[in-house]
């Protein structure tokens, strides 16, 4: 074969690296893939909560449309390997997929080990060595690449070096910016690191009440200091000792771009599937059955038990004030509680509580093409590494496969 005595080595063996290693391997390069974890895949291994939201089945201008940090750079690396590729290859090692809510596709048995597992197949099909180590240095000279160090001493020469590190964000999945570090030695230019998909502060401090508060069929909306509406959402969330998480805040951290010259204000409706018209008969409903009952007593029926006690001082009723003594007015102003439960966004949690990283290898010096450094000959980058980032919905992990598809097949 035409490429068998080129050597590439892949640091890195999340998703985008065992996808470079994969089609490098199958190229029938030489390939050394290098994972510092014991195992492969660490961080998909916890994506969608275990269960690995692998993609999402919208068309390929969606990918972009959802892919706010440097979505353009991504055109060619999307439409080389879409999400129907990675479906195909998924099920080529029996990993069936399904589509969920908002075209997020997962593995059928909701097993996001099943996922690395095919993964791991894939590179082991494509003769790809894997060595549990850690690299130390990325060297090159006179603009290309020649070898790599590792922290034992121990070095590997290379005509190709793929950097598919992760960003830094869940530090304890080995993504400790290590990538940022081999770019910038190589003369990168690294975008300013910050959370994204990342949990929320809030100035609240009744919060803290309700850690460990899980809201399922909850509908948010997000305004900036305008009061204009930047973000909606329906779902999951729960409260936390600092402020708020789930699945429907992670997403709206990502829309929340000027955090620090912002006044950002989350809306919570809790009980969006009445309008305030039904939610104000059913509170007369609730108020009629337990008429002769003091107010903290005759709202079992609607709230969750731990909310009870925040909503009834936030709504500045008296606790104690027997039912039938609430004005008509104090009730439509605990329905407009209900419909717009409001928090004051502080700031995000840190980096290390975030799902991804915003910032990273500068894309102007990246060829979108081929993923191949356009500074260092034989360079490459694939993944979280680079400064592109997108909303949930598998979108991230679709990023990983087609930069990592794009960097095998150029390395």
């Amino acid at each position: 074969m035409k490429y068998l005595n080129k050597k590439v080595v892949v640091i890195g063996g999340g998703a985008a690296g065992m996808m470079a290693a994969g089609v490098a391997g199958s190229r029938g390069i030489d390939v050394t893939l290098i994972e510092k974890n014991p195992m492969l895949g660490k961080k998909m291994l916890i994506t969608g909560k275990g269960r690995c939201n692998i993609t999402n089945d919208i068309d390929m201008e969606g990918f972009i449309k959802n892919t706010p940090v440097n979505g353009k750079f991504l055109y060619s690396a999307f439409y080389a390997f879409t999400n129907t590729d990675i479906i195909e290859l998924l099920n080529e090692f029996g990993v069936k997929t399904k589509v969920e809510r908002g075209g997020r596709v997962f593995p059928v048995s909701d097993k996001s080990k099943d996922v690395v597992d095919a993964l791991e197949k894939y590179i082991k099909r494509n003769n790809v060595k894997v060595i549990k180590g850690e690299v130390s240095k990325v060297v090159s000279k006179d603009g290309e690449v020649s070898c790599v160090v590792l922290s034992d001493g121990q070095t590997i020469k290379c005509d190709s070096v793929i950097i598919a590190t992760g960003g830094a964000s869940y530090p304890a999945t080995g993504s400790t910016g290590d990538g940022y570090k081999f770019a910038k030695e190589n003369g990168h230019t690294i975008v300013p690191l910050k959370p994204s998909l990342v949990p929320l502060e809030t100035m609240e401090d009744w919060v803290k009440d309700l850690q460990g508060l899980s809201l399922r069929n909850v509908s948010i909306k997000v305004l900036n200091g305008k009061n204009k509406k930047v973000y909606d959402d329906f779902g999951e969330m729960i409260f936390t000792h600092f402020g708020v998480s789930g699945p429907i805040i992670l997403s709206a951290s990502s829309y929340m771009k000027r955090l620090e010259n912002e006044n950002y204000k989350l809306v919570i409706d809790l009980k969006p599937a009445l309008s305030d018209e039904e939610l104000d008969k059913r509170i007369q409903n609730d108020f009629s059955k337990y008429i002769n009952k003091i107010y903290s007593n005759s709202l079992n029926d609607l709230l969750p038990k731990k909310l009870i006690p925040v909503i009834i001082n936030l709504s500045q009723i008296p606790h104690d004030k027997v039912v039938n003594e609430i004005t008509r007015k104090e009730r439509l102003e605990l329905v407009h509680l209900l419909k717009n439960l409001t928090l004051h966004i502080k700031r995000y949690r840190p980096l290390k509580d975030a799902i991804i990283t915003s910032g990273g290898v500068k894309v102007s010096e990246i060829n979108p093409s081929t993923m191949e450094s356009k500074l260092v000959k034989g360079l490459y980058f694939a993944g979280e590494v680079i400064d592109v980032d997108a909303y949930t919905g598998g979108f991230n992990l679709q990023i990983a496969f087609s930069t990592g598809y794009l960097a095998g097949l150029n390395c």
